[in-house]
């Protein structure tokens, strides 16, 4: 990571913002809502919509914006790029990361709060659910150092505010957060943290994508944006945050406090109870001057889903390709929540290609326990084609694999003493399947006749 006195690319979320404006795809809501419940409500009613900026939270003079990323679409227009070539954006920069540049200016976040200020009092936090036991912020992004190695990790949990300075962060045992909190408990330290509120899309979707720990998301964020991602230091702790967020917090998570959460809104729609979460504290806040605090609806929502659904697909095709070069695209189902259900296409896959790439993609990601198989005539995303090729390609003695008491993520809600049935079908053809004679021959005017048709009709 180098100095640098700025980079070209506006990396704001307010960029984005104006842009989604400019085409007419953000709703503003000038009416009071209040962040209790009815913030939840507002953006629950349209998730597949409109970017939504609440320009009123009541009891607070900071805009809040949702549903912003609900589709491939919106994410693809943000990156620069045409929806079509998401996937393959999102896969270079796995393959071919832009490290970060530190930048000195931190004169855009002129207010600020501290020591140990009460968040509640100029956050507009939502408490989004009925049976939910507070206000969460879910767009916070953490950025978070190795206590040994002092490699960077950023990535999404949910923060409930406790009162005061006090949060909760929810945390899997296996997510790289947790296992850098409690590396630094072995060494009786707490983690020092900063929570990134108000981000480039860019920064959202790196945060998300499965990648090692100790390899630094900032660095496929860079290769989003196509450019090196601006830092900027924090105030207090020896970290640095995306220069343009719009509010920054400083503070500490400490794994050795465990702080009860009993119900709390999981990807799939229910309620789950994982258990104590990680106790933290806030000990400073930075902000702009007309701050826009971003928050994603929880639960299953449209933004929610697909921010996890593009990441799977990412590191899948990334990984699956390698090693099978027959796979072109992978797609995780909206209907399968955007973690559990996916559908790979293959190009002409040999025979055992696909329970290959199916077997694979369930051992990779944990969450996945249905892979459909099709052919890359098949438009993975068109469920009417998916099914198809289920119908035409798919024979169940053969091409059906169901592989139960496999290990579950704690997330499914299906899962038994964490373990699931998990099921991969195989819709793909076999030699000889479409040659002339066969069943599976496609009916057609002559090829002649239909290109003699297109070029006539395109002339008009």
């Amino acid at each position: 990571m180098t100095e640098s006195k700025g980079t070209t690319r506006d990396q704001s979320l307010r960029a984005v913002l104006q842009d989604l404006d400019a085409r007419g795809e953000l709703r503003r809501i000038s009416a009071a809502v209040d962040p209790l419940y009815e913030m939840s409500a507002v953006l629950s009613l349209d998730d597949t919509g409109p970017a939504i900026l609440l320009e009123n939270p009541t009891g607070h003079d900071i805009p809040v914006v949702g549903n912003l990323l609900n589709s491939r679409g919106r994410m693809a227009a943000a990156l620069g790029c045409a929806r079509e070539e998401l996937p393959d954006r999102l896969v270079a920069a796995l393959r071919n990361p832009i490290p970060p540049v530190i930048v000195e200016d931190q004169t855009h976040k002129p207010i600020t709060h501290g020591p140990d200020p009460d968040l509640t009092k100029f956050l507009p936090v939502p408490t989004w659910f009925e049976h939910e036991t507070g206000p969460y912020i879910t767009a916070g992004v953490f950025v978070a150092k190795h206590p040994e190695t002092g490699r960077r990790n950023v990535s999404i949990a949910r923060v409930r505010v406790d009162g005061g300075n006090r949060i909760m962060a929810g945390i899997a045992k296996n997510h790289h957060l947790n296992i850098l909190a409690e590396a630094a408990r072995n060494r009786g330290r707490k983690l020092p943290v900063a929570v990134a509120i108000g981000n480039h899309p860019a920064v959202l979707l790196a945060s998300q994508l499965y990648i090692g720990l100790g390899e630094d998301e900032f660095d496929i964020a860079g290769a989003l944006l196509g450019e090196p991602l601006r830092l900027a230091r924090c105030a207090t702790v020896d970290l640095e945050v995306p220069a343009e967020a719009e509010i920054v917090l400083e503070g500490e998570l400490d794994a050795a406090e465990l702080v009860d959460e009993p119900r709390v809104s999981e990807f799939h729609g229910f309620y789950v109870s994982y258990g104590p979460g990680t106790g933290g504290r806030i000990r400073h806040a930075a902000m702009r001057e007309d701050a826009v605090f971003q928050a994603i609806l929880p639960g299953y929502a449209a933004e929610h889903c697909m921010l996890g659904a593009v990441a799977i697909e990412a590191v899948l095709c990334d990984t699956l390709s390698r090693m099978i070069p027959a796979v072109r695209r992978v797609v995780v189902t909206a209907g399968g929540m955007g973690r559990l259900h996916a559908v790979i296409a293959m190009r002409r896959p040999r025979l055992g290609e696909g329970k290959r790439a199916a077997m694979m993609a369930m051992g990779q990601v944990n969450l996945l326990k249905l892979v459909i198989v099709v052919e890359d005539d098949i438009d993975p995303e068109d469920w009417r084609q998916v099914e198809w090729s289920l119908a035409a390609r798919f024979r169940g003695d053969e091409d059906l694999v169901v592989v139960p008491g496999v290990k579950a993520d704690r997330c499914d809600p299906l899962h038994k003493d964490l373990t699931i049935t998990k099921i991969a079908m195989i819709a793909t053809t076999r030699p000889g399947d479409g040659e002339p004679g066969s069943r599976s021959e496609f009916a057609a005017p002559p090829k002649a006749v239909v290109d003699a048709i297109r070029a006539r009709f395109d002339e008009d």
